[in-house]
């Protein structure tokens, strides 16, 4: 027999504040915690966690029957005037929202984002091809020699976050001033994010528009985190986000993303001869090959050498590397 539990528990004095909102978040809230549960008992995630009330940051979604959306106003349920929106872009022609999802996140910003069902159309086809090898200081080596400099957007607001962190810790846990502090550190937080992800659209997009095959390395990002010394540049470079747009980008535009293994000798190898080096320091920045005297920027001899082989690739008929759990 199934139950309402959402009607149950608006019945519930300490669950009365359920009543103020509608019951379609309430209902979807259930809905993904049973694909959460799902998802667990299948091995694939962890065990879902609760969710507070009072907390920075949440979200709720918001089906057909919820809402309205005429002449560009959104009106929800149990809302009395249409929501007062700053629109980034307009929508599709033609197209109808079916999902509505508001969302705040920990700097206290407000986010409304509307699904819709849209064919992205392909990008004319192309015959440039493109290895990217991931550096630090160089955060992108091309094979055609373009090097991409690192922003190192965490460092230079590194001073900010230190300070607001000390400002945090004076405050007495729990109190006004307290939440007030928190919400200065997830604004400082979430200025290095938002610029951290604008730069990677704009580099992920022009080499999807710029270039039909894309080989990128495997890159083992979660175990090179380990390493002490350089975790907070790996983190602040963001390779694994680079590499999930560049994935969807990809096969919305009609693209190849190739990625080769992770243990490919990319900086130990000729890229003119393919003579494998024994040993290649990593303070050596420049390549130079015993046998044919040939001789290269280290990170863009390894770039060519990951485009060859995404190139081989390809050839034999693979796809895209091991899929990431």
């Amino acid at each position: 027999m199934k139950t309402d539990f959402c009607g149950e528990w608006k019945q519930r004095k300490d669950l009365a504040f359920l009543n103020e909102v509608s019951s379609v978040p309430l209902q979807q809230a259930l809905r993904h915690l049973q694909k959460g549960f799902a998802g667990f008992f299948e091995g694939r995630t962890a065990y879902p966690c609760f969710k507070r009330k009072r907390v920075l940051a949440g979200s709720a979604e918001y089906t057909k029957s919820a809402f309205t959306f005429r002449s560009g106003e959104l009106k929800l349920a149990k809302q009395d005037a249409p929501l007062k929106i700053k629109w980034s872009r307009a929508l599709p022609h033609g197209t109808v929202p079916s999902t509505v999802t508001v969302s705040r996140d920990a700097a206290g910003r407000w986010f409304v984002s509307l699904l819709v069902e849209e064919d992205i159309p392909a990008h004319p086809e192309r015959s440039e091809a493109v290895g990217v090898d991931a550096g630090i200081t160089s955060l992108f080596t091309l094979s055609t020699g373009e090097r991409v400099t690192n922003p190192r957007h965490e460092r230079r607001d590194r001073e900010k976050i230190r300070r607001r962190q000390r400002e945090l810790s004076r405050k007495r846990k729990g109190s006004a001033n307290y939440r007030k502090a928190q919400v200065r550190l997830a604004r400082a937080h979430a200025r290095i994010s938002d610029r951290r992800h604008d730069f990677l659209h704009k580099l992920t997009t022009r080499l999807v528009r710029e270039n039909q095959v894309i080989a990128v390395e495997d890159l083992g990002v979660r175990g090179m985190l380990s390493n002490r010394a350089l975790a907070r540049a790996i983190a602040d470079a963001s390779w694994a986000t680079f590499r999930r747009m560049l994935e969807y980008k990809a096969q919305w535009h009609g693209r190849d993303l190739i990625t080769v293994d992770r243990f490919l000798p990319s900086s130990k190898t000729c890229s003119a001869c393919g003579t494998m080096r024994h040993t290649m320091p990593l303070g050596e920045r420049t390549f130079t090959c015993a046998t044919c005297g040939h001789t290269e920027c280290r990170d863009v001899n390894a770039a060519k050498n990951i485009l060859a082989a995404g190139l081989a690739v390809a050839a034999c008929g693979d796809g895209v590397g091991p899929k990431r759990s």
